[in-house]
């Protein structure tokens, strides 16, 4: 069944579908039918992704960590995830993309603000303003950006096993249209050493771990021409949620990786560890092999997702729809998306839209049409290299890159 063997999260559920006055019987019907998913669907949406499938309130945002309005979004701590069924098309406005922070969000100015480039495998120390940064030639890139934690919650969900860390459901992750400056022409700028091979980029939150979070990037991905420095997203400049004045965008990888309120890049001619290397984005599991000085295998490239823009669980009239979604793979454009409405059994091409532009993700749609009573569609895409949603994925101790096909409760009033 969806949730595996029988487990205190099973007694969560029956605890939920039994407060709701759901006889035994039926539960353990839908459980085996549908999983968690139809159980929470027919439960009547307790146990979205707004809330946790104990019951337990979601957590409400600290006013003075954010600076954008959290209303349109599910809260969860100092981070808010977006409600896909809000996105309006291919670009996600920057007052709906979702926010992922370690600490407070950083109210920075440019006055007085400078990116310090140092290291052992750079030729000179740098010390760039603003102003210095907008006069390199810019570089624009259409790319989503995602948490690596994003649906992480669907470990706990389908496979009864809860992961560390924010229970993100589906809206971890926004597309955007990204203006700044190749990280690549500022190194040059440093002048690389010939035996450079990492470049750690930190950012100017002291308030994370490590006195402002950072990541690694090796010295081949630092130096793809599309991996930026913005300054400007979706032609304003920079929020202040989102990194001003300066933030990395490494299109494909994973959210830690892109970081924001930019302050420092050190390049070294040996691999740099971090804690956000070694213990934090990092796959631990019984399936994950350790490499280097890390407890597992790093978290770099994102993976292959697909999701019903729609509220999770959703309530539909009975009658024709049209139901739309999003898709997106690092390994190229998505090729094809396919839905199921019996568990799995068929599957069904929808219609993927273009354009889908440099890194951006896909929109989908297929007509569906609804009867009354309790269902689960499930999405599975497939991009043009030929990379396809898993069936089932392995369990790792912090939750990163979920991609099976989610089960999506919808309930159809008749």
């Amino acid at each position: 069944m969806g949730l595996g063997t029988w487990s205190e999260q099973s007694e969560c559920l029956w605890e939920l579908a039994s407060g709701e006055g759901m006889p035994r019987r039926q539960f353990l019907a839908l459980l085996v039918a549908g999983g968690a998913a139809a159980v929470l669907a027919a439960c009547g949406g307790r146990g979205s992704s707004s809330t946790p499938i104990t019951g337990s309130p979601a957590s409400t945002v600290d006013p003075a960590a954010l600076f954008k309005d959290p209303t349109p979004f599910i809260q969860l701590g100092d981070s808010l995830e977006s409600r896909l069924e809000l996105m309006p098309g291919l670009i996600t406005p920057n007052d709906l993309f979702f926010v992922r922070n370690n600490s407070a969000s950083v109210d920075l100015s440019v006055d007085g603000w400078s990116l310090i480039v140092e290291g052992d495998a750079v030729e000179q120390r740098l010390d760039l303003s603003y102003d210095d940064i907008l006069r390199l030639p810019s570089r624009s890139v259409t790319a989503y950006l995602e948490c690596a934690g994003n649906h992480r919650v669907m470990f706990d969900r389908l496979q009864g096993r809860a992961a560390d860390g924010t229970q993100w459901g589906r809206g971890a992750i926004g597309n955007g249209i990204w203006i700044g400056v190749s990280l690549a022409d500022v190194l040059t700028l440093a002048g690389l050493a010939d035996d450079a091979v990492s470049v750690l980029l930190v950012g100017l939150d002291k308030d994370s771990p490590e006195g402002g979070f950072q990541r690694v990037l090796p010295l081949e991905k630092a130096l793809d021409t599309d991996t930026i420095l913005a300054y400007e997203m979706n032609g304003e400049p920079l929020p202040r949620d989102h990194g001003f004045p300066l933030r990395a965008i490494v299109p494909g990888w994973v959210g830690s990786s892109q970081i924001k309120w930019l302050g420092r890049i050190v390049v070294s001619a040996d691999p740099q560890w971090t804690r956000n290397n070694t213990t934090s984005y990092v796959l631990i599991g019984d399936d994950y092999s350790p490499e280097g000085e890390a407890l597992g295998q790093v978290v770099t490239e994102q993976n292959i997702k697909s999701a019903l823009a729609l509220p999770w669980p959703a309530r539909l009239e009975a009658g024709p729809h049209t139901l739309r979604g999003y898709a997106h793979s690092p390994r190229g454009q998505i090729y094809r998306v396919q839905y199921s409405d019996d568990g799995g059994a068929s599957w069904h091409d929808s219609r993927v839209l273009t354009p889908q532009s440099q890194y951006s993700w896909a929109q989908f749609e297929f007509a569906w049409s609804a009867s009354a009573g309790e269902h689960t569609i499930m999405t599975r895409a497939t991009d043009i290299a030929g990379n396809t949603q898993p069936d089932r994925v392995p369990f790792n101790q912090k939750g990163y890159l979920f991609n099976q096909p989610l089960p999506h409760p919808i309930r159809v009033s008749a």
